[in-house]
Formats: structure tokens, sequence, C-alpha cells
């Protein structure tokens, strides 16, 4: 005769299958958005002042120092 594959032989390997597709592409996702994020803060360290510093009146309200 031979082996006679049904729904509930095989319904265990897919439903790992479904979980690692689900896991690559949270993973890709985290990624994407990891990479989007670094970016932003590299430009916000520009423009900060550094933690050392005291913050006077003059850093808040002149517009020529950066």
């Amino acid at each position: 005769m031979g082996i006679h594959y049904s729904y509930k032989n095989t319904r265990s390997a897919k439903a790992m299958e479904k979980q690692a597709k689900r896991e690559k592409k949270l993973a890709e996702r985290r990624a994407k958005k990891q990479a989007k994020s670094g970016s932003d803060n590299k430009s916000d360290e520009q423009n900060s002042i550094p933690i050392d510093t005291v913050i006077t009146l003059d850093h808040l309200t002149n517009p020529d120092k950066k």
C-alpha cells in the first residue's frame, strides 16, 4: 500500500514552518526599525549640548550659536 499522509500527520511540521516564518519577519522588522531609529539618534547627538556643560540663558536664547 504505502504511506498515506493526512492533515494530522503534517500539522506539527507546518506549524513549525509558520512559526519560523513569523520570527523571521519579526526580526527583519526589528532590524529595519533599529536602523531607522539609529540614523535619527546620530543627528540628535550633533545638535545637543554636551552633558558636562552648564546650560545658561545664552544657550537657550541666542539663535546664532548652535
